[in-house]
């Protein structure tokens, strides 16, 4: 198809004060890529397989309402912090902050006043970007500093999506954002995900107590079921005893990049063979968070399809979990008045 490459802005729903939410999309002729201004989110990843049939291999809902309620924050953006902060509660310059307890003693991606919940301001950006921005006050969540945040989306035509992540503060914060899209390579729809051939390139972990909250360890993977430096199917080890996959239900953890700090290298690859469709992530992040769905437990998705536990994977790019509580981790805090840009790229394209 030979398409000229614009950016389309459609009505998606209304927020409950009468707010318009709008769905954008950007289409390169070979595959397309939707965003929301709810919460910034990526809503949908349209992939041709092996015989050219496109599929939406983003799990997700059909329309803003779904959005607004979200539980597993599909595609959503999420910060300030994503994942868990052990003790809902930090010191950061000798100052002691309290954030929501909305996953036990712990909280979980920075809720329950979630990024995602809220309508961002959208800026499209030429033929191929849109730009959804969003100011997050001092005191937002319990965080120190205004934080002004900005999140691009990118269709390149090489069939990624690139996300820039830019922060500014005016008070040191600390900031870990990611992307939480659940991925199925063999379309949204398509069941279990225990198929699906991952590799990440880290040779260690960071293991987690039984609330999944780091211990602040970094392990080697060799000799674990979590190495992945060589390619296998998700299935091969997730029914292993190895406590760390029987706490988590599977995969959900944070694995620490082999790639230099810094530079946005490849972090990990996934292969669907059924379909031919693959998947490349790039990033500048330290980690990654590889989570299996395990707790889907039957969400009602797209077109009506019932997501049930391990029908889709993560790979969300991030600094590690809880790491403003573990000076030995790299450090989250944006420094106030200092830009932060991130990056992080998922590359589609046809695998062997």
């Amino acid at each position: 198809r030979e398409v000229i490459m614009a950016v389309k802005k459609e009505h998606f729903g209304r927020m409950a004060d009468g707010r318009e939410i709008s769905l954008y999309t950007i289409d390169n002729g070979t595959v397309s890529a939707s965003f929301t201004d709810l919460g910034a989110v990526w809503v949908s990843m349209m992939v041709p397989d092996r015989n050219g049939e496109l599929a939406d291999v983003l799990l997700g809902y059909d329309d803003a309402e779904g959005y607004l309620v979200n539980g597993p924050h599909f595609g959503s953006i999420v910060g300030r912090i994503a994942n868990r902060t052990g003790g809902a509660s930090f010191t950061l310059n000798g100052t002691s902050y309290v954030l929501g307890k909305n996953k036990g003693e712990n909280n979980l991606h920075s809720g329950p006043d979630y990024y995602d919940r809220r309508l961002w301001a959208a800026r499209e950006v030429g033929e191929d970007s849109v730009v959804f921005l969003l100011d997050s006050p001092d005191g937002d969540q319990g965080f120190p500093g205004e934080l002004k945040i900005s999140v691009k989306y990118t269709l390149t035509k090489e069939n990624a999506v690139d996300i820039l992540y830019a922060v500014t503060s005016d008070r040191d914060t600390p900031v870990n954002m990611t992307n939480h899209a659940y991925f199925n390579l063999g379309g949204h729809d398509s069941g279990s995900v225990s198929d699906t051939r991952v590799q990440i390139l880290a040779d260690s972990f960071t293991p987690t107590d039984a609330d999944s909250i780091p211990t602040g360890e970094i392990l080697a993977v060799e000799g674990t079921p979590m190495d992945f430096r060589t390619p296998k199917t998700i299935g091969t080890d997730i029914g292993s005893d190895y406590i760390q996959i029987v706490q988590g239900k599977g995969f959900d953890h944070n694995w620490c990049l082999n790639h230099a700090p810094g530079v946005c290298g490849l972090a990990a690859s996934a292969y669907h063979e059924a379909s031919g469709r693959a998947m490349d992530v790039y990033t500048d992040l330290p980690g990654v968070q590889f989570y299996t769905g395990n707790w889907l437990g039957g969400e009602k998705g797209k077109g009506g399809v019932s997501y049930e536990d391990r029908d889709a994977f993560c790979f969300e790019t991030q600094m590690y979990p809880d790491s403003v509580n573990h000076p030995q981790f790299p450090s989250p805090v944006v420094k106030a008045g200092t830009a932060h840009v991130t990056r992080t790229s998922y590359r589609f394209y046809m695998g062997k």
